[in-house]
């Protein structure tokens, strides 16, 4: 932990945006440098332009592999492009867009040049593809975004028609054909001079903001918090989400203030994360140290990311909630007021999501779904409404329509806060508040989640981690119940290994996105079991990654 963790950003934290943008255009990458490749992980592909891992070479060969791979499936239909704040978005777009026009790839844009959330492009994909996708050919998307990554960086990921963040098998094949573009010589892909690209017929203005602030009746209960008066406040962390919270208050007519709207590349307003580093992490206590320290100024406050697909949820009688907590308070009151969704409909969760999600689930009578970790594993479930809510222990979620029908199929950040202010308006009782009758039915449970830095090959030797492995027959004083390698939901790989007992669990997987490792682990026994289960976990994490260098 950074002593600084908390404390305001000084102006020697704040990135060179300059910098970052001449690196942007003036490093090329290598190719034959593991870094610097076309890279993949659970969120797309995400670097840094000063370390050579976001560039305009990168940009240009994964959007000529983009067109290629939709050509190849039939997409006929319009990409929906959309951008975050990060610094490294703006160049990206341009860049993107000059390999789409060339291909004359109909591309829509945001008809007010502006910032477009995660699951605005997910709902307009999925709203295009139900109502003129036989018509007009299949529509995906592209979304130029990191996330919650710091302003040094910036990030890439596709959609394909299903709405959500593409799988395995696609983002494989894109990053395959995207390096041997890189290889090939990127500068050879065909491009449009962006003064054109944004005047061509390929290119037109969509409105983003209508297509999902009017639908939101259609899956929150809008009356009933209009109805509360509820004091809301919004902190869109200088995200995605600034332009869309003062017009969902005026157009839906709620009492909702909204602050840290200012869009500041360098986010020289934020408070630094747990390591120091300016992070839009809304699940951060660190990160979203502010809006806490504000809490008694709203009945229910949120927060979101750079693009808005991860929330985080602030009451003035717990602060910010650890986001297990809030899944679960989600999931019992959606699974007890959504009548019309289907009764066999599943409750989604990862595979590091809280057990107490298990407990609900049996509770209620309904099936637990889990997968491994990554939103794509509930996306064909929601889209058929199989599964009614799917959540990751990360602070993202989505989940069905009033009647039934896909919402999103990716993470939708601004819908779960929404969620916060109808559960609080419905019950009159906050998320935490309800979290604790939770808690006393189905017994309190201590969790925690250790990151540790790693290298690649400390990376790739701990996502081969076995059954075998583990020789132990307990963990912490426990009977071993399964040694999993598998998500029970679906059968795909974890990634990494999780070990079970009756009252406790851990996983140990590699990040994605960034050079960690992380311990996931959960006691309902308290929080000196919890201890005994990180110990255990750590020693046979270290005895597979600790002969790598």
């Amino acid at each position: 932990m950074n002593v600084r963790a908390g404390e305001p950003a000084a102006e020697s934290d704040l990135v060179s945006i300059p910098d970052l943008l001449d690196d942007y255009h003036d490093i090329v990458p290598d190719p034959s440098d593991p870094a610097q490749r076309v890279s993949f992980g659970t969120s797309g592909h995400r670097g840094s332009s000063s370390a050579g891992s976001f560039n305009e070479a990168h940009i240009a060969a994964i959007t000529a592999a983009i067109v290629e791979y939709r050509r190849e499936q039939g997409y006929t239909g319009p990409l929906y492009l959309a951008r975050d704040t990060h610094a490294l978005s703006e160049p990206a777009l341009l860049t993107t867009l000059e390999v789409l026009s060339a291909a004359e790839v109909p591309t829509m844009i945001d008809e007010r040049d502006g910032y477009t959330p995660t699951p605005v492009l997910s709902h307009a994909i999925l709203k295009h593809n139900a109502s003129r996708g036989s018509a007009q050919g299949l529509a995906d998307g592209i979304v130029i975004t990191p996330s919650h990554n710091p302003p040094s960086d910036g990030g890439f990921k596709y959609n394909p028609p299903h709405g959500g963040p593409a799988g395995s098998s696609v983002t494989t094949w894109i990053e395959n054909r995207a390096n041997e573009l890189l290889e090939a010589g990127w500068e050879k892909i065909p491009r449009q001079a962006f003064q054109r690209a944004f005047h061509l017929d390929e290119t037109m203005n969509f409105d983003f903001t209508s297509s999902y602030v009017d639908d939101l009746e259609k899956v929150i209960d809008v009356a009933a918090i209009r109805g509360s008066g509820l004091h809301i406040g919004a902190d869109p962390m200088g995200g995605a989400a600034a332009d869309y919270w003062p017009i969902i208050a005026e157009r839906l007519d709620l009492n909702i203030d909204v602050v840290n709207a200012e869009v500041d590349p360098t986010w020289s307003f934020m408070t630094l994360d747990w390591d120091g580093k300016i992070r839009m992490d809304c699940s951060s206590p660190h990160a979203m140290a502010s809006l806490i320290a504000n809490r008694n100024r709203f009945d229910i406050a949120t927060g979101n990311d750079a693009d808005a697909d991860r929330h985080g949820i602030v009451t003035p009688d717990a602060g910010l909630m650890n986001p297990n907590h809030y899944l679960a308070a989600a999931v019992d009151y959606l699974f007890t007021h959504r009548p019309d969704w289907p009764k066999d409909a599943k409750i989604g969760k990862t595979a590091v999501t809280s057990g107490i999600i298990d407990r609900i689930a049996a509770a209620r009578g309904r099936e637990l779904y889990e997968v491994p970790v990554g939103f794509k594993y509930f996306v064909s479930g929601l889209l058929d409404g199989s599964v009614g809510f799917g959540g990751e222990e990360s602070a993202g979620a989505s989940f069905l329509a009033f009647d039934g029908s896909a919402w999103t199929t990716d993470k939708d950040g601004m819908l779960l806060c929404l969620l916060a202010a109808e559960m609080t308006a419905v019950t009159g009782k906050t998320p935490s508040q309800l979290y604790a009758g939770l808690a006393a039915e189905h017994g309190e449970s201590a969790y925690a989640r250790i990151d540790a830095a790693a290298t690649r090959e400390q990376k790739a030797a701990l996502k081969q981690l076995s059954p075998a492995q583990v020789s132990a027959d307990t963990l912490a004083g426990e009977p071993i119940t399964a040694k999993l390698t598998e998500a029970p939901g679906d059968g795909e790989a974890l990634g990494g290994l999780k070990v079970t007992t009756e009252s406790a669990w851990f996983a140990a997987r590699p990040s994605g996105t960034e050079d960690v490792y992380k311990i996931y682990a959960e006691s309902f026994r308290g929080t000196e079991h919890l201890a005994e289960v990180q110990a255990e976990a750590k020693a046979v994490v270290d005895g597979v990654i600790g002969s790598q260098p």
